[in-house]
């Protein structure tokens, strides 16, 4: 069996840890554009704020790692083309990799909106790999002078901002939407963790955007002006689906696969952020573009290919993130019924629904949250622990103990 993934980030890891549960002999092949062996995406802001170096990055899983799994790795490589009916990938420059089974792991890209302008700003990058944070780094030199402009108050804008606030003059974050992390947190939440950024010397321009650029000004829709030494773009991302489309693969929005990971094309799989999952919180199809999830599909995919039976049915949206000392950690949705506590640095809200718990917001103390995280995943029935005790403090005494045993790997 020849194994061939498109992709060298957690889903190429779940995809090849998944092959070598089932297939240890083998060949795999490991295709991507970027040079680096696997790294942790979410470290980048990291190396910028001095907490990690690029070393220990490319050090996300052992150095090792393709030795001992027996992967010839491809690097600094473009896919051009996939061939479904000759079982091949095309590679810039012509070569061409078989493959018996293949997996789509080319997970996402900036989205830039179309600005008057840019093209006249000098100093601009997104931020999501790691050349993204080298270009940054290298704009903002050691003078710790410069301003900054960053567009977008989601995630990837708002861990930016971390990476850098002590290393500039001034830091500006603007976004269209009313509130900070739009698609993670609901408005209580989400001012919680503005006034705790804003704190560090973050200034927020919110319902606002840009109309164009002159140069290193941008002129707001507001009327207002803005003038910046570098700018950051953090809008948000868009799946690298074109590979999987133009191989026939059926597309919406993202590469949509069946609980195998498995696409409509046959002998191919897919996982990771290009892939619309089932967010079985909401009981719908979206794009989940996160590392748990994207690592699950990619090992279901892996062990399908190796001729495994395993499904991955458990897809929710969850993030956990820290912002400048203050933690956070999100799962699931926000409708039902609420439990609720609050403070000025603390907020904590637990949603149910016919007898399940559904979702939960932690800011500050997150101890323990990967038991609500569980709760959600698993479809526990709240009727068969001790919820009252389990909402005040997500604690294993609140289970039975056959699910403590379970749950601690067989420890009692």
């Amino acid at each position: 069996m020849n194994y061939v993934i498109i992709g060298n980030g957690t889903a190429a890891v779940g995809t090849i840890e998944g092959i070598r549960a089932v297939d240890r002999d083998s060949a795999i092949t490991v295709i991507s554009d970027e040079i680096y062996p696997v790294y942790g995406r979410p470290l980048i802001s990291y190396l910028l704020l001095g907490k990690t170096t690029e070393d220990k990055m490319l050090h996300y899983r052992p150095a090792d790692f393709y030795e001992k799994n027996g992967v010839k790795t491809m690097l600094g490589r473009t896919v051009t083309k996939i061939d479904p009916a000759a079982k091949t990938v095309l590679l810039e420059g012509g070569e061409a990799v078989p493959y018996d089974k293949l997996c789509i792991c080319t997970g996402s890209r900036p989205f830039v909106p179309p600005m008057e302008g840019l093209d006249t700003v000098q100093n601009k990058t997104s931020f999501m790999t790691l050349d993204d944070a080298k270009r940054l780094n290298n704009m903002l030199g050691d003078a710790n002078d410069k301003r900054v402009l960053i567009i977008g108050a989601g995630l990837i804008g708002l861990k930016c901002a971390e990476g850098i606030y002590q290393r500039v003059g001034e830091l500006t974050v603007i976004d269209l939407a009313p509130r900070i992390l739009p698609n993670v947190l609901t408005e209580a939440p989400a001012a919680i963790i503005q006034k705790h950024i804003e704190s560090k010397g973050v200034r927020f321009i919110l319902g606002d955007s840009v109309a164009r650029f002159d140069g290193n000004t941008a002129t707001l829709q507001s009327g207002g002006t803005i003038d910046f030494d570098v700018l950051v773009i953090a809008v948000g991302v868009r799946p690298n689906t074109e590979l999987a489309a133009d191989a026939g693969c059926e597309v919406n929005r993202g590469i949509l696969t069946d609980d195998h990971s498995a696409t409509t094309v046959p002998d191919i799989y897919a996982a990771g952020d290009c892939t619309v999952s089932h967010d079985i919180t909401a009981d719908t199809d979206r794009i989940l573009a996160i590392l748990p999830n994207a690592y699950m599909q990619g090992e279901t995919a892996g062990r399908n290919m190796a001729g495994g039976s395993t499904s991955f049915d458990k897809a929710i949206p969850m993030n956990a993130s820290g912002f400048m000392g203050l933690h956070m950690i999100t799962a699931g949705a926000y409708d039902g019924e609420t439990y609720l506590e609050q403070d000025e640095e603390h907020y904590k809200l637990l949603v149910t629904q016919d007898n399940h718990l559904v979702g939960f917001i932690m800011i500050g103390d997150v101890d323990r949250a990967g038991i609500y995280t569980s709760l959600i995943r698993e479809r526990t029935p709240l009727d068969t622990i001790d919820f009252d005790l389990i909402r005040e403090k997500p604690q294993l005494m609140a289970f039975s103990r056959a699910e403590r045993a379970k749950k601690l790997g067989g420890a009692h």
